[in-house]
């Protein structure tokens, strides 16, 4: 936004002071979506092919109902938990806490890998992994009374709790401790006080942790404007998380779900690269063919990931223009497009290309 341009996110709350309907909670907004079309509409290293977006739309469609692809997928995985109780919210939360930064530079038999009832995972799964692992050990790991204790919850509990396969220590383990700490001082970490206060709304809640938790605020400054654009990607994953794992009901019953944008990270925008929606310069294509690291806020990164929440949105326009009724989100498509990838890489499938590296908490 420029300084002759109105903001009018403000003129609209004076509105509704005037017309004496000054409800600002009544309908959260994230403003992810919003901020997502401001930056792809001011990007120049990346761009969006629109007729591969929409050849996309109808193949990715195609593909989900061959899968039956829903909420219940969530759960079908062997890690994820199955109780649909207060354990499993504490779970979730400690999970999407921790849900960040995986990939590696070594080959995949010397990465950071958790080896769990005789598999040995990598990934987001390693993750889930040492979680349940330490849950199984007698490792109050989804405690925050545990996050809280500085005598027992220490660095080298972390490190006994993540121990890997491999010579390579999980990435970012310090910056992991202090968001756990952090979160062992709000709310006595309740997930269900949290859920309630946000009053039903997937928005609410997005909003509430990213208000409250520092380790959720994921924002920055784009172009100098004078707002910070919001990507919010772990506390949006987090209510995702929540309301496939209920199947939208109970905790995870959100009347505005559909809200919530996919999550901006490095996995989605590599597929949508590989269909051809997602184009890149000269200069960022370089930098992630050589492996080179893309520094966290820099206008590079927040074109990469606001162009991705901008692409699957169109993704999911053109998937319910084409199939009115279609029970289709945002989050639906980001779960599919990832699980697609992974296993586009673990066919060893030829034509994949190199994700972008960046080293960050939010993703």
């Amino acid at each position: 936004m420029s300084d002759s341009e109105p903001d009018l996110e403000l003129l609209e709350l004076l509105r509704q002071h005037v017309q004496g309907k000054l409800r600002v909670s009544d309908e959260p907004e994230t403003y992810v979506l919003e901020d997502a079309e401001y930056i792809y509409d001011n990007s120049v290293d990346v761009a969006i092919n629109m007729r591969p977006t929409k050849d996309a739309a109808k193949s990715i469609y195609k593909m989900m109902q061959e899968k039956e692809y829903s909420t219940s997928t969530w759960s079908d995985h062997e890690l994820h938990p199955k109780a649909k109780d207060g354990s499993t919210l504490a779970f979730i939360f400690t999970m999407d806490l921790l849900n960040f930064s995986f990939w590696s530079a070594l080959p995949e038999d010397e990465r950071f890998g958790i080896e769990y009832q005789g598999k040995v995972w990598t990934g987001y799964w390693s993750l889930v992994a040492a979680l349940r692992r330490a849950l199984d050990e007698g490792i109050p790991i989804t405690s925050s009374d545990f996050w809280q204790s500085e005598d027992e919850f220490t660095l080298e509990t972390m490190r006994h709790v993540f121990r890997s396969t491999s010579e390579e220590e999980i990435p970012m383990i310090g910056e992991r401790l202090a968001c756990l700490r952090e979160a062992g001082r709000k709310y006595d970490c309740s997930v269900e006080e949290l859920i309630s206060s946000a009053n039903g709304s997937a928005a609410g809640l997005v909003n509430i942790l990213a208000r409250d938790f520092s380790c959720f605020r994921d924002e920055a400054t784009f172009e100098g404007r004078k707002r910070p654009v919001r990507f919010l990607k772990r506390a949006q994953i987090l209510v995702a998380d929540i309301w496939a794992c209920f199947d939208g009901t109970g905790y995870g019953d959100f009347y505005d779900i559909d809200k919530i944008t996919m999550f901006a990270d490095y996995r989605v925008p590599q597929i949508l690269n590989s269909m051809g929606c997602l184009y890149y310069s000269p200069q960022l294509m370089s930098m992630i063919s050589r492996h080179q690291l893309v520094e966290p806020g820099s206008s590079l990164e927040l074109q990469l990931r606001g162009c991705t929440i901008w692409c699957v949105e169109l993704i999911r326009r053109e998937i319910l223009r084409a199939n009115p009724g279609a029970k289709v989100n945002a989050i639906l498509i980001d779960f599919f497009l990832y699980d697609t990838m992974k296993e586009r890489e673990a066919a060893g499938e030829e034509g994949v290309p190199a994700h972008h590296r960046t080293r960050s908490i939010w993703y």
